[in-house]
This record gives C-alpha cells, structure tokens and sequence, in this order.
C-alpha cells in the first residue's frame, strides 16, 4: 500500500498506490490552476476551459470521448475549485491506458470550437442561473466575498455571466497556454495499477510538454464583513466564518479538530444545542478549509426568520464557551475520532485516495502516510483547542443572510455584532 512518486524530466508529477484488492483504477491529472489564477476580467474562465475540454480535441468529437471511456465501462469527469482544476476517470483494471490517453487529449489538444463553445456557454449560463434558486449557494458566495473582499479567493468559480458570455475560443487558449504549466500538473493513481508502466505511459503522452514561467496568484487578504441578499426563501440561511490557519499552517489539523467537535456531527455542540435542545433548525454544521495562505472555519445553518436570533446567539454561546473552558476531554475525543475514521477510510477509496495523493503532491510535494496523520491528530490538545476557539473569536466575523426579504440586512448586523460580543467574551 506504500505510494510510488516519480518526476518527469519537464516537472509533470506521477504519484500511484497499488490496492491489490481492487478490480479498478481511478486516476486523474490535478492542476494547480484555479480561479484564484484569474484576473477579474477572467473570472469564470478556469471552469468553462474545463468544460470545453471534454467538448473535443484535434481527433475526437466530444461523443467520441464519451463514447470511448463508456466503451470500457468507464467514468470521465472534472471539477473546478480555486486552486485546482482536476481531470478524472475511473475504470476497470487493464484500461487505465484508455483513460490516460483521453485524458491527454483533452488536455492537450481541445479543439475550443465555435460552436460547442456557443452551446456550453449557455449551459455555464444555466448552472449559473440554477445557483440564484439555491439560497445556501447564494449564502456561501456572499460569505467568501465578505471574507475576501476584492479579491481572486472572493469571487464565484463560475464567473458572472457576462464574462462567460464575452469569453472566446482565443480566451481559452491563451490562459490553457499560460496556466497549464507541466511543474504544476500531478497525475495521481490508485487501485489495480501498477507504477512502472504508468510512469512509461505519462512519459509518451506528457513528456512533451516544456515547462513555462509560473503566473502565481493574488496572495489572500482575509478582512471580514457583512453581506445580505433581499430574496425571500422559505428558510433564512446564516453563514458566518472567521480566518483559519493555511493548509501549511501546524494548527491547520487544531482547526480540523475544532471544526468536529463545534458542528462536525449529530454530537457536536452546535447540532445538539441548536437542533436537539432547541429545535431550531434541520441541519447545522461547520467545516474548516485551507489553501496555501488562508482558510476558513464555517458554520451554516437554516432557520425561521424569527428563530434566527436564538440560532445566531447559539453560536456565539458555543464559540464563547469552548474559548472560555475549552472542549471536554470526551468531546475531544470523539472529534479526533471521527477525523481519523475520515482519514482512514478515504484510504479504502481508490479515488479518495488519488484525489488526497495528488493534493499532498501539490501542497506539500510529498504524501502524507496514515501513521503520521493519524500521530498529528493525536497530538492536539484541549488546550490548543481552547486557544483556536480564542484565536477566531478574536478577529472579524465574515456574515452573510440569504432568504429573509428584507429583514436579512438587519439579521447579518445582528450576527456580526453578536461575534463581536463573542470576543470580547473570550478575550
């Protein structure tokens, strides 16, 4: 189960685990390229040149990739975030070469057509509109524009529609030709694979590749705000975050601790107190994030317009009180519990297992085994709990209130006040 790692001549990372109890492959390539690389001219382009890339290529029409990877019973997919753009497939053991080499095409040789491009621009410009029925979506893109506001990590993935309107096959070659540079592309693989010939079959289809200068993104400012949408839903939606620790960061797993135990599960504080105490609400939860300079710790929840008071004041209870006495030993327990089952478990997954191979590569340049994962998540303490709890407390709150019409503006100034109370509570 031991990780094999080579690097081409040109930079391009190969990272594979043979799981010799598996009958299949999941594999994929992982840029470090995302929306955070974009200008805001370019917002929205890193997701439409994902899309179009599967619309075909010098030698293949888009139903001819389809066609080939379903052919071998197999699964083709990407996905967009702020830092990566990741192109994936999973499939049965003896085709990964199919895989790898439809994934090669339409990475290196999309052919950006007119046509497809007119017809997928209005299917970016529906998932879009789709987004504006979603009052959580409306809340998180809120939330990071309050938290970042200004910049590349604040704005949507998928762009306003008038960039996505305006953007032409030119467009998608010059930021492909920019961005897409070998030193910053892993291809990850795990399952019934085997290391050697995959690294002889990367060589053949990426070796090519020269490497280029890299355009390094807009460092993150985290500041913090206030954010409202006057749109009626039948919930109104709070999202609130403060600044976490980077990925990089040693208290990044302090925050991944804190998270579970806050609002990680059916037994967390906020899920008890706000659900099972009070009945306030459905579902209430919080999750933590890094990238390679910032995170976020997040919570959100869906309420009544007048129960939205008591759910916001729950909250900053809990975030005063872990602050103040820090987490019991019990609670502690059961969220280093979980993390390391999450942990673990992803290592049962063969794609969960590529898709963690190819971001330790990216973010590390190195695979983190689950001894030592499992060891750092043992290490955290009550105290270093208590003192995280303190730490958020201390800074600006990020709010944003999405579904109560008119009554959201005062709703959101209600919360950020309310965090404030929280600091000072803590200090």
């Amino acid at each position: 189960m031991t990780e094999e790692i080579t690097r081409l001549g040109n930079g391009l990372t190969v990272v594979s685990q043979t799981m010799g109890h598996l009958e299949t492959t999941s594999l994929g390539i992982w840029v470090g390229v995302g929306s955070r690389h974009e200008s805001p001219e370019e917002n929205g382009i890193s997701h439409l040149l994902e899309h179009m890339s599967f619309k075909g290529t010098a030698s293949r029409t888009a139903r001819a990739i389809a066609e080939e990877i379903e052919a071998v019973g197999g699964e083709l997919n990407a996905a967009t975030g702020l830092d990566t753009t990741a192109y994936f497939a999973r499939v049965l053991k003896g085709d990964e070469g199919v895989a790898l080499e439809l994934l090669a095409d339409i990475l290196l040789n999309s052919s950006f057509s007119p046509d497809e491009l007119e017809r997928e621009r209005e299917v970016i410009l529906q998932e879009i509109a789709g987004v504006r029925d979603m009052p959580d979506d409306i809340a998180f893109e809120l939330l990071n524009e309050a938290a970042y506001p200004g910049q590349a990590v604040g704005r949507t993935i998928l762009g306003p529609a008038a960039n996505v309107r305006r953007f032409a096959p030119a467009d998608l070659s010059r930021f492909l030709e920019t961005h897409y540079q070998p030193q910053q592309m892993v291809l990850s693989a795990a399952g019934a694979i085997r290391h050697a010939p995959l690294v002889r079959h990367a060589e053949a289809l990426f070796g090519g590749l020269t490497q280029g200068k890299i355009v390094g993104e807009e460092r993150a400012h985290y500041r913090g705000g206030i954010r409202w949408h006057h749109k009626r839903f039948e919930q109104s939606h709070l999202a609130l975050a403060f600044e976490g620790p980077s990925f990089r960061d040693p208290a990044y797993l302090t925050a991944q601790v804190f998270s579970g135990l806050f609002g990680g599960g059916m037994s967390s504080r906020l899920f008890q107190e706000a659900r099972e105490k009070r009945g306030l609400c459905y579902s209430i939860y919080s999750s933590a994030w890094g990238l390679a300079d910032t995170g976020l710790l997040a919570v959100h929840a869906a309420t009544g317009t007048g129960t939205m008071a008591s759910l916001i004041d729950v909250v900053g209870g809990e975030l005063e009180d872990v602050g103040r006495n820090g987490p019991s030993a019990a609670e502690l327990g059961r969220a280093k519990a979980q993390l390391k089952a999450g942990l673990l478990m992803s290592l049962e997954s063969s794609s969960a297992r590529a898709e963690q191979m190819a971001r330790h590569m990216s973010a590390y340049g190195r695979v983190f085994g689950s001894d030592e994962l499992v060891s750092r998540v043992d290490a955290v303490t009550i105290e270093d709990v208590g003192g995280f709890a303190r730490r958020l407390a201390a800074g600006p709150a990020s709010v944003a209130v999405v579904g109560a019409g008119k009554a959201s503006q005062r709703l959101a100034t209600l919360a950020g006040q309310r965090m404030v109370s929280a600091e000072a509570k803590t200090a």
